[in-house]
C-alpha cells in the first residue's frame, strides 16, 4: 500500500478493527508490542485510556496511539521520584504504533503531538517506557524533545523480559 496523505484524528470505535489489523502488521515488520497480540482489540482498548487517535489513510488506518491513566509503571514512578508530581498529574503515552509504508509521513511524529497537546491541555506530563530495540522509536521520541529519566525492564508472557528506556515529554 502506497501512502500519499496522513491525517490524524481522535480515536473512534469504529477504527478497532482497522487499528487491529494495523497492529498485527506493525508485530510482523517490527515485533511490537511483545505482548498483546493474540487480541489486538482488547490490547488497544483499555478501561484505562483517556484517549487515543489514529492515523488514516485513503480510509485505512496506518496508525495510532494513546494516553492512558498512570498506574505503578516504572516511568510513572521514576517520573514521580524524579518531579515531586504524584500520578494525578502524569499520564502515560503507550500503543503507538504506525505500519511501516506509513512512516515517512511524519506519521508517528503527528500522533505524538496529538497525545502531548491533549496532555498539556490537562495539565498532564506524559511518560513512556520503550523497549530498548526499538531503534527506530527512541529517535523519534529524542527528536521530539523527549528526555531519558531511566531504564527498566518490561516484563511479559510467560516470565519473559526484555530491557526497556523510560522517558519524560517535553515541558513545551
Amino acid at each position: 500500500m502506497l501512502v500519499e496523505s496522513v491525517v490524524v484524528r481522535p480515536f473512534e470505535n469504529s477504527d478497532l478493527p482497522g487499528a487491529a489489523a494495523a497492529l498485527v502488521d506493525v508485530h510482523k515488520t517490527d515485533g511490537y508490542p511483545v505482548e498483546g497480540i493474540n487480541d489486538p482489540e482488547a490490547w488497544i482498548r483499555s478501561d484505562d485510556t483517556l484517549a487515543a487517535w489514529v492515523a488514516e489513510s485513503d480510509g485505512k488506518i496506518v496508525g495510532h496511539v494513546a494516553v492512558m491513566r498512570a498506574h505503578h509503571e516504572t516511568a510513572v514512578e521514576l517520573w514521580a521520584k524524579q518531579s515531586g508530581d504524584d500520578e494525578s498529574h502524569i499520564g502515560v503515552l503507550a500503543r503507538l504504533f504506525v505500519v511501516r509504508t506509513a512512516r515517512k509521513h511524519a506519521t508517528g511524529q503527528q500522533l505524538t503531538e496529538a497525545a502531548t497537546a491533549y496532555a498539556r491541555a490537562r495539565g498532564l506530563r506524559l511518560v513512556l517506557d520503550v523497549m530498548a530495540k526499538d531503534a527506530s522509536a527512541i529517535r523519534l521520541y529524542e527528536r521530539l524533545g523527549w528526555r531519558k529519566i531511566g531504564e527498566t525492564v518490561h516484563h511479559y508472557g510467560d516470565s519473559e523480559s526484555i530491557p526497556a528506556v523510560c522517558y519524560v515529554s517535553p515541558t513545551d
